[in-house]
């Protein structure tokens, strides 16, 4: 698809640039061709006043000359055209390519968009279809089985709804056509309203959390950044074990500000770290008691977020000694 228009646009090129190379050629030879006819008629007035005193009749206009010098000028002509044609053919397909390679890109993502998600709603909703059927198909199937089918039914719905929730967000900050309202705001309230969206979890799985967080003020879109500092401490938390302790602090210098989370977990291998911002990607687990829930979306959402805020996220991290996530900011 993107050959045939890169080709299209180039044509376009060409018969652009090539309509005003002609017509400037034209120009030049009409200009020129009168130029060689009033040159020759000057030296022929020049040389019939010679010979009109000496009484000697003139000789005729060199015609041959005239036309082998039009002659000339054509091939000069066509020979800079040529060249112009060759140079801008090469310079439009270039230029074609360049022109395209964004849309391109916003297209191919899109496509692996579309066909990720269709795998990760394909499985859970496999997963639901067929405890319906099977469930259907028994007879005996009592009230406190269906009411225990049910619960297990909501909850695999409630999954569905996060992933579609994490898909929409993702959208958003994939392709909103313009930049969140930033605004003047302070790092420790945006912490704040986080860890008050985390605390059940934090008193679910029985996790202490430190925040030394300074009150520094910064330009941003106050919202965005609360969700990115839930994100992280949600990632912290459900990597954490019972007992352990995730600590926040801040860190300005200069016209940067940065923040970190650090948790105990488990730690990342070195060969995913350079994935873990990547859609749908989740680490390797097994070493893990309990299973891992979540669809891979949140840092690939907190990478975009930090993307709007023209920053930078970073992560230390040690096999079972825990994760270090930072995040710097302009001021």
């Amino acid at each position: 698809m993107f050959t045939s228009a890169r080709i299209k646009i180039t044509a376009w090129y060409l018969l652009i640039i090539m309509t005003i190379s002609l017509a400037f050629s034209l120009f030049i030879y009409r200009v020129l061709s009168q130029e060689i006819y009033r040159f020759a008629r000057t030296q022929r007035f020049r040389i019939e006043g010679r010979f009109f005193i000496a009484n000697i009749s003139p000789p005729s206009p060199d015609i041959e000359l005239i036309e082998e010098t039009k002659n000339r000028l054509v091939m000069t002509l066509v020979v800079i055209n040529g060249t112009i044609l060759a140079i801008s053919g090469t310079l439009s397909y270039f230029l074609a390519g360049h022109t395209l390679r964004p849309i391109q890109q916003m297209v191919e993502e899109q496509n692996r968009f579309i066909s990720d998600s269709s795998h990760e709603l394909r499985t859970p909703l496999t997963a639901l279809k067929s405890s319906l059927e099977v469930n259907l198909r028994d007879k005996k199937l009592s009230l406190s089985q269906a009411r225990k089918l049910m619960a297990e039914n909501i909850k695999e719905v409630d999954e569905l709804q996060s992933l579609s929730d994490g898909l929409l967000t993702l959208t958003r900050y994939n392709s909103s056509p313009t930049p969140p309202e930033f605004k003047k705001v302070h790092l420790a309230d945006i912490v704040a309203q986080a860890v008050t969206k985390v605390d059940s979890l934090l008193l679910k799985n029985e996790i202490i959390l430190k925040n030394q967080v300074n009150d520094v003020t910064f330009t941003g879109n106050r919202q965005s950044l609360i969700d990115l500092v839930v994100i992280l401490l949600d990632n912290a938390i459900k990597y954490s074990p019972a007992g352990s302790t995730i600590s926040l602090s801040s860190n300005a210098k200069g016209k940067t500000v940065s923040f970190s989370i650090k948790d105990q977990g488990m730690g990342i291998t070195a060969k995913d770290i350079p994935l873990i911002f990547n859609r749908f990607f989740r680490s390797d687990v097994s070493r893990s008691k309990t299973e891992i829930g979540g669809f891979g979306l949140g840092l690939s959402i907190a990478k975009k977020i930090v993307d709007t805020h023209h920053g930078h996220i970073s992560v230390i991290s040690s096999l079972n000694k825990g994760s270090t996530f930072t995040v710097s900011l302009q001021v």
